[in-house]
Parts: C-alpha cells; structure tokens; sequence
C-alpha cells in the first residue's frame, strides 16, 4: 500500500473507492448496478425516442422532458465507467486529467438537470396560471433560447474552479471517496490554497441548486393559490395532476443531494459505506427515476411507450 501511495503522489492518479468491506461481493453488486446503468439508457433513450417520434408530444412541456430525459443520459454516461470498472474489476484508480473532466460533468450535469427542472416548473406556472396565453408566452422560439440559456449556465459557470483544479498540489493520500469524481473530494487532498476552490463552489451551489430550489418552491405557491381559488373540485384535482409528475422529479433530484450534503457534513462518523452508498444514490437515483415517474403518471407518454411495445409485439 505504501509503494501505491508514493506512486500516486508522484503521478497524480486517485485510487476510487468502491464498496468498502463488501469486495468479496462485487461481482454480486455488479449485476444490479449493470441492470440500473441499462435501465437509465434505455429508460430516457425511450422517452426521447416517443417525443421525437410523436407529433402530437411536440409541445413545451414534452420539450422539457427531453432536456430532462438527455441530462439523466448524459449523467449515466459520465459515471459508468468508473463504477462499473470498479465492481467488475478492471478499474481501481483514474488519472488527475479523467478525474477532473468527469468532475466537470457531474457538476455541470447536476446544474442542468436544476436548471431544467427550474424551466419545467415555469412552464407549470403558465399553463396553470395564465392558461390563455400558455401557446405566446412558451413559443417554440423561446423554449430554444431557454435551452440555450440552461446549456449556457451549466457549462459555462463550472470551469473557473474545476481548471483550477489541474494547477492544486496534491499531496495528501490519493483515496477518494466515491466511485467517481467530485470536486470537493480532490480539493481536500490539496496542499494549496483552496480558499477561491471553496467560496467559488459555495457561490455556485447558492446561485444554482438552491436559488433554483427556491424559486421552483414560490411557482408551486402561486400554483397552489391559482388552484385553490377555482370553485370546482374536480378542476383543482385535474390542475393539480398535471403536477405530480414534475413534483416528484423535483423530490428525487433534490432529496439525494440533500442527504449526501449532510452525510458529508454531519456524518463524519458513520460508515465510509454510507457515504458511498449516498454518493451512488445521488447519481444513478434521478436518472433512474425521472423516465419511470414519466411513465407512470403522463398519460401521453404512459399511451405512446405502450403503443410503442404493442406495435414491435405485433
């Protein structure tokens, strides 16, 4: 272990952390986390398949749905290699330069996936609150600006801190903490400043997740005001549905990050397992979630995958 230390000072390659105490099991655990990783392409490749195919799903909300649907994609994308490589056993550790690319992209993904969450969430408020104006306000014209906009924040906000990353001394023992890489995992092995690593992603975390977060918060309000001042209860109970899709990938983006924030900030003494287990929560939960609650609870996707089974059954 000693002679692995000192070759990772001097070469700058990070030993991943698996599964700690359960290696006996890893090709055990690699079956269903394989199932869950093909489960996430398929799942979201499919929704992306029926809005592009269907005519009648060209519509904003559906347009959302497929940002949301190439986000999870992409975040699946990002970490497959490194957790799958660990449990099958042909990836132990990762060099600074992969480490820091796939760090960009669970960041940079993470902040997409608010940010499109934050426009699914105005794109509610409207068709709820302003019905009538629904179809001039959400124009095709606006929703690409929108897109190019969250495309725009996601990418272009991460690289001041995450470049900055290359030039850090690295001279505590190279373990990290999940199967993949998270900034805030490499700056704590650094000897160097990190003062501008730490207030920059701080402000980052303010300006995105949680000003998103806030903001998705005050459209529900006014939704919830706007649906209890109609008189109909069946009309309050159709407004409402229309809701719970949205709501629910709200939950599972948020309640994960949530939880792993915590477990690294108050969970110093619990099992290095679990932060392990939080951090592929975190990861793998939302993606393998969003397509299966789209699914389920939108009846024009729910009809369209269905007709699409019965179709190549037939």
């Amino acid at each position: 272990m000693s002679i692995f230390l000192m070759s990772n000072l001097s070469t700058s390659r990070f030993l991943l952390t698996g599964f700690p105490g359960l290696e006996i099991y890893y090709i055990l655990l690699a079956i269903p986390f394989s199932t869950i990783y093909a489960m996430v392409f398929l799942g979201n490749c499919m929704i992306l398949h029926v809005i592009r195919t269907e005519s009648s799903l060209h519509q904003p909300m559906f347009y959302f749905l497929a940002m949301l649907a190439l986000t999870d994609l992409c975040m699946g994308l990002s970490t497959v290699h490194t957790v799958l490589g660990i449990l099958w056993g042909f990836l132990q550790e990762i060099s600074l330069d992969a480490c820091i690319a796939q760090s960009y992209f669970i960041h940079g993904l993470s902040i997409m996936e608010s940010s499109v969450l934050l426009a699914m969430s105005f794109d509610r408020y409207i068709a709820i609150c302003n019905p009538l104006r629904y179809s001039s306000i959400l124009t095709n014209d606006r929703i690409l600006k929108i897109g190019v906009a969250i495309l725009c924040r996601s990418s272009m906000l991460i690289p001041p801190v995450i470049i900055r990353l290359k030039f850090l001394n690295y001279c505590r023992p190279h373990f990290l903490s999940h199967s993949f890489c998270l900034h805030q995992d490499l700056i704590r092995m650094a000897c160097s400043d990190i003062r501008f690593n730490s207030f920059y992603a701080l402000s980052l975390v303010i300006c995105t997740l949680l000003l998103d977060a806030v903001l998705i918060l005050a459209s529900y309000v006014m939704i919830l005001h706007t649906v209890l001042s109609i008189a109909s209860r069946e009309e309050r109970i159709k407004s409402l549905q229309t809701c719970v899709s949205h709501i629910s990938a709200v939950l599972v983006f948020y309640i994960p990050i949530i939880g792993l924030t915590m477990v690294h900030r108050f969970g110093k003494h619990l099992s290095p397992l679990v932060q392990v287990l939080m951090g592929n929560i975190y990861i793998l939960f939302p993606p393998f979630m969003n397509p299966i609650i789209y699914s389920i609870k939108t009846q024009q996707i729910r009809v369209r995958i269905q007709r699409l089974f019965t179709l190549k059954g037939t």
